[in-house]
């Protein structure tokens, strides 16, 4: 136990580390190279120079990696916590209709914001398509949450999965109608949100998607300990005096305002949430203490890399980093739905 609280500590340090040398790194990527030391003096001094590379690193680049790094912590935390709620390491924000219904929700404020909308979203400000998105996954969780629990308050796997499925075709349904109401700038903008995307980085969407996402992050690391006795099985963690009714909905609620706030302004990103916390898992074990704040730094990680990827394999185009997460996570998927089915037939 002690040896592997080790670990745990050492992963997260060597985590941060190397979250904050690809931070730096993925401002030097793009069609204007910039050395290393150069972006190092723009940050450091944040816009003293006011030379081409400081605007360049500091209106575009830095808030596109700040903005990488959230969304990515955001869904591969969300994808820890739903994992230990359901108990089910195939557990996805994405694959049981948590981002699709995030998605609905953010693309109808997107075409009606200007007309049977509008009100509501003068209202609500910059927050308007967060919210929506976090209102649209919050009740997309709750309908999965009810379908999937058996009468003894378990869960079933098979029916997890297979209302994640029916609530992704419903939501795609949805999207699919709002996208054919669409004009032709509402059209462009869904056509590359829909397959997600970090070019829509300012400055304004970093900080009011970042301040939903900073206090999701702060919070979750307080239902560890819950989520450690929910993985010995409910009415076990309800002789240990765990509020189970109130866990579940916590968690739920915190990761649909961090899932909400990422796919409001990242768009549709995939399988970080499976992919990310799976890996983390096979390296420090299930103890939530370690995996939650790891999975947040490797996914923050994982998305940067994906983001520098998507920015220079076809340059001078950039190729949407939901197509790029999903080509990684589509196996990986796969490769895991056979290692549970070689499991459970042994």
């Amino acid at each position: 136990m002690l040896a592997r609280a080790h670990l745990g500590r050492q992963v997260l340090v060597v985590l941060g580390v190397l979250l904050l040398m690809v931070m730096l790194f993925s401002t030097t990527v793009g069609p204007m190279h910039i050395l290393w030391r150069d972006s190092l003096d723009v940050l450091i001094g944040l816009g003293g120079s006011n030379g081409p590379a400081d605007t360049i690193i500091t209106s575009i680049r830095l808030p596109r990696a700040l903005l990488g790094m959230l969304v990515g912590a955001a869904l591969a935390a969300s994808g820890a916590a739903i994992q230990g709620l359901f108990r089910n390491p195939l557990a996805d924000p994405g694959l049981i209709g948590v981002s699709g219904g995030a998605a609905l929700a953010a693309v109808a404020v997107i075409v009606l914001g200007g007309t049977t909308l509008g009100s509501l979203v003068n209202w609500m400000g910059p927050y308007s398509l967060m919210l929506a998105a976090f209102g649209g996954g919050f009740a997309t969780t709750l309908i999965v949450a009810r379908i999937a629990t058996t009468r003894t308050g378990g869960t079933s796997t098979n029916t997890l999965l297979l209302a994640g499925i029916a609530i992704n075709i419903i939501t795609g349904a949805g999207i699919g109608l709002f996208t054919y109401m669409a004009d032709d700038t509402q059209l462009r903008t869904l056509t590359f949100w829909s397959m997600g995307s970090l070019g829509g980085a300012l400055w304004e969407v970093v900080l009011s998607a970042g301040s939903l996402i900073v206090l999701v992050l702060l919070l979750l690391p307080g239902l560890a300990r819950p989520l450690n006795a929910l993985l010995l099985g409910e009415s076990e963690a309800r002789h240990l005096g765990v509020n189970v009714d109130r866990v579940k909905r916590r968690v739920m609620l915190l990761s649909a305002l961090a899932v909400g706030a990422a796919v409001a302004a990242a768009g549709m990103i995939g399988f970080v949430g499976l992919v990310v916390p799976h890996l983390v898992r096979l390296t420090l074990g299930p103890d939530h203490r370690y995996l939650l704040p790891a999975s947040a730094l490797l996914g923050g990680l994982f998305l940067l890399v994906a983001d520098m990827l998507a920015r220079t394999l076809i340059a001078p185009a950039e190729l949407p980093i939901g197509l790029l997460t999903s080509i990684i996570g589509g196996p990986f998927f796969i490769a895991l739905i056979m290692l549970q089915r070689r499991r459970y037939s042994l």
